[in-house]
């Protein structure tokens, strides 16, 4: 496999478009020995494999995850993946419009709660 082929390689892109570059670098630097092998797991799957796929553009991956994320109550997540929906093109307007579709799907408590990670995210820009 060439450099050029190579899913971390490809994946390292990815996530840094999508999360940025400070925080990819900070979750590098606080890689550890025990932690190294989810790291480069993650990027290689997560990033260089699904979100580089060219099944769904990246604003629909972004919605699909901060539903995913909002369902199952990783607020941690939630509030990293409002910052790359943006990054993605979603306006706030749309990320409104997931948390208020998500509030049928999967309950208005996990609904209110994303809704106060984003409020606190959108209100640090």
């Amino acid at each position: 496999m060439t450099q050029n082929n190579d899913p971390h390689d490809g994946g390292m892109k990815v996530r840094r478009e999508v999360l940025g570059d400070a925080y990819v670098d900070a979750a590098v630097e606080k890689t550890t020995p025990f932690t190294e092998d989810f790291q480069d797991f993650i990027t290689r799957y997560a990033w260089g494999e699904v979100w580089a796929r060219p099944g769904l553009d990246r604003k629909t991956r972004s919605v699909v995850t901060l539903t995913a994320l909002m369902a199952r109550g990783h607020h941690e997540e939630l509030a990293t993946h409002v910052e790359g929906a943006l990054r993605n093109g979603l306006t706030e307007d749309e990320i409104k419009e997931v948390f208020l579709q998500g509030a049928i799907y999967c309950g208005v408590p996990a609904a209110n709660s994303a809704f106060a990670v984003a409020r606190q995210v959108l209100g640090n820009r």
